[in-house]
């Protein structure tokens, strides 16, 4: 399974960006899929998450701002960001996995076993 990640780049706060992630390589449906970001130091932490009858888990801190949806039939799935902060800035991973997961534990980067590589967004003030 790859997934390759793009629309990262460099945007003052208040702006926008969006990711897309392709998918490619596998005959399982993907049941979740996700967006989650690390800055050096730090642990990897869930954005978002989608699984493959629309529904959505959103971290708390970027409810309200960032969007996350999927079209399954193309393998794709996107994060719209909207009103970006400096703290924002992270290299932005997309992940999937085929089996069932439910809950807030979708945000967990331990239920993943498919990654991409990572865009970098960087939010400046």
């Amino acid at each position: 399974v790859q997934l390759v990640e793009s629309g990262g780049g460099s945007v003052q706060a208040g702006g926008s960006l969006r990711l897309s992630c392709v998918a490619s390589g596998y005959t399982d449906t993907m049941y979740c899929m996700g967006w989650f970001r690390q800055v050096p130091g730090k642990e990897r932490e869930g954005v978002a998450t989608i699984n493959n009858n629309g529904r959505t888990t959103i971290t708390n801190s970027v409810k309200g701002r960032f969007t996350i949806s999927r079209d399954s039939p193309k393998n794709l799935m996107y994060l719209q960001m909207n009103n970006l902060k400096p703290e924002d800035t992270a290299m932005y991973y997309c992940a999937a996995r085929s089996a069932r997961l439910y809950g807030a534990i979708q945000l967990f980067e331990m239920f993943y076993p498919y990654w991409g590589q990572g865009t970098q967004v960087t939010v400046s003030t």
